[in-house]
């Protein structure tokens, strides 16, 4: 392998090679991170599906929590909308809600669990975006 020195004398070919694979570490994570946050349109489309025959009997059509089967819910079930509360919860807070229900971050055990979604991350991650996708609305 070809060495280049510097004017110390000092061989340069090993620093460039860490820089390389650490451009590249840094790259790579990149890419992980946008992959990890992209949801596919069947997935989204299950993820809708499911928001329709399972979240929205309780949250509601656009998530004020005000469903038809949450009416007789105490607690009462959680208003989406409310900015607040989106602001105070991280992706992953209502991903683990989703897949195990209120009781998994020490809510309400009526927040029903849905352990079918733990092999599907990707609906999740599209439930998670219709969740966000509620903040602020009136």
């Amino acid at each position: 392998m070809r060495s280049w020195k510097t004017r110390k004398g000092r061989q340069v070919v090993r620093s460039r090679v860490l820089a390389a694979a650490m451009a590249g570490a840094w790259l790579g994570c990149g890419v992980a991170v946008w992959a990890a946050d992209q949801v596919s349109e069947a997935a989204m489309k299950e993820a809708k599906e499911i928001w329709q025959t399972r979240c929205a009997t309780c949250h509601g059509q656009g998530g004020k929590g005000d469903g038809p089967a949450g009416a007789a819910l105490n607690p009462k079930p959680r208003d989406f909308t409310s900015e607040e509360w989106q602001k105070s919860v991280t992706d992953d807070y209502i991903q683990k809600i989703i897949v195990g229900g209120g009781q998994a971050v020490g809510k309400s055990p009526l927040m029903a669990a849905n352990p079918d979604l733990a092999s599907k991350p990707e609906v999740v991650r599209g439930l998670t975006k219709i969740v966000r996708e509620l903040a602020g609305k009136k």
